[in-house]
């Protein structure tokens, strides 16, 4: 494949219906990621995902702010939501959204997650002509690749390192790719094998590695 002088990557959602998201909608919660998402200016997307996901979407945030090489004009990283199409990290949500996340099952079959992501994708499109376009998800289910790369028109790429890890060894290695700013290989979705053999376990990352501003409020 052609290297392509851009590089822009696509984040999967947090699990907005589970436990950790359901912490941040307490009443009671008060914690300042909870009311900061309470208040009139909310607060950061990849901030509460970061909370809700832990280690793997702060491994995937912090990667994707260091290797991504964007078109001029354009955004180099992405999260895929569950209702609000593709949204820049640093969008506002508030609430009422996080509700709205939990309760929209991220599946191909659901409209209200496929057509708002259908919608961007189609419409970032033509600025990605000269990028490669790097997905940090699932690649092994039919979740984001089956939707993403029809809709590019163009190849997928994702990092080959994670076929067989779960989430947060694959969190974790991103961490580590950015402290020894070393970016990691990425293979065509189309044509790789995505489920493989579990590699050897990461050894732990200290503690001060794996955290981003504002994403761990406990």
């Amino acid at each position: 494949m052609t290297p392509r002088p851009f590089r822009v990557f696509l984040l999967s959602p947090a699990d907005c219906s589970g436990r950790r998201a359901a912490l941040l909608q307490r009443e009671e919660a008060g914690h300042d990621l909870a009311r900061r998402l309470r208040g009139e200016d909310g607060a950061e997307l990849g901030d509460v995902f970061s909370f809700i996901s832990s280690l793997y979407f702060r491994g995937k945030l912090a990667y994707a702010r260091a290797f991504a090489r964007p078109p001029r004009g354009s955004a180099g990283v992405h999260v895929i939501t569950p209702c609000d199409g593709l949204q820049e990290p640093e969008s506002k949500v508030r609430l009422g959204d996080l509700v709205r996340f939990g309760r929209v099952p991220v599946d191909p079959r659901e409209g209200l997650y496929r057509r708002p992501l259908l919608r961007d994708l189609t419409a970032l499109a033509p600025s990605w002509a000269e990028a490669e376009v790097v997905l940090l998800g699932s690649v092994a289910s039919s979740k984001y690749a089956d939707l993403i790369a029809p809709a590019l028109g163009g190849p997928l790429v994702f990092p080959a390192d994670f076929v067989g890890r779960g989430d947060m060894s694959r969190g974790g290695l991103m961490l580590r790719s950015v402290r020894e700013g070393r970016e990691l290989l990425y293979v065509p979705l189309d044509g790789t094998a995505r489920r493989g053999p579990r590699p050897p376990r990461l050894p732990p990352l200290p503690r001060a590695a794996t955290v981003i501003r504002g994403a761990d409020p406990e």
